[in-house]
């Protein structure tokens, strides 16, 4: 009875299009309307976001004044910026010294450790042992080419001397603030960053 009943349905709505082939027309009309409207807005959402990204700079008052998870998110637009398409922030509980993870356009993997300090300078600084952390699980864990640890504060000689022994950057904040206000890549600013992994124009 079903089938009948179904079949009944699909008959007469047929035959009713076919007498009324003008509402097709203008149902058609409607969904190719809707569709270039989405089409136009998702461009133009896409042009917006990419002068956004060229133009994205940050002052180190405004970086000092983020919520650390926001710092996080500052240098993942940063990496983002500078054409790291997959740039994702992934700190968090249990993120293994991991707060931004990258590929360059060059296909470099990078990891980066962000410590923000909401007194800046006068926070504590960072030592030797949070780029231990970073040593331990970045190129092990994450697969990491390059490793970076960024900070709006302070970093200990000591730590200094740990990431040249270790092969570890580190960003401090005269670094960062060249890289956050600039439009530089953060490649162009670090000393002894490998190569490219593929061949490129510029390698």
């Amino acid at each position: 009875m079903a089938v009948v009943l179904a079949a009944v349905v699909v008959v007469t709505l047929v035959n009713w299009l076919l007498a009324h082939w003008w509402v097709l027309l203008v149902l058609g009309s409607v969904a190719a309307l809707t569709g270039g409207g989405l089409l136009h807005q998702r461009r133009r959402n896409a042009r917006w976001e990419a002068v956004r990204v060229r133009g994205l700079r940050y002052e180190l008052a405004q970086l000092d004044a983020l919520h650390h998870a926001r710092f996080e998110d500052a240098v993942r637009d940063l990496m983002h910026r500078d054409g790291c398409r997959d740039a994702l922030r992934v700190g968090g509980g249990g993120d293994l010294g991991a707060d931004v993870k990258a590929t360059d356009p060059f296909g470099r993997r990078w990891v980066i450790q962000c410590k923000h300090r909401r007194a800046g300078p006068a926070g504590s600084a960072v030592g030797t042992p949070d780029l231990q952390v970073l040593n331990g699980t970045a190129r092990q864990v994450h697969g990491a080419d390059i490793a970076v640890i960024v900070t709006n504060g302070r970093v200990t000689a000591p730590a200094v001397v740990f990431a040249e022994q270790q092969r570890l950057h580190v960003v401090d904040r005269q670094t960062l603030e060249s890289w956050a206000s600039g439009s530089r890549p953060l490649w162009k600013l670090l000393r002894a960053v490998p190569p490219p992994r593929r061949p490129t124009a510029l390698s």
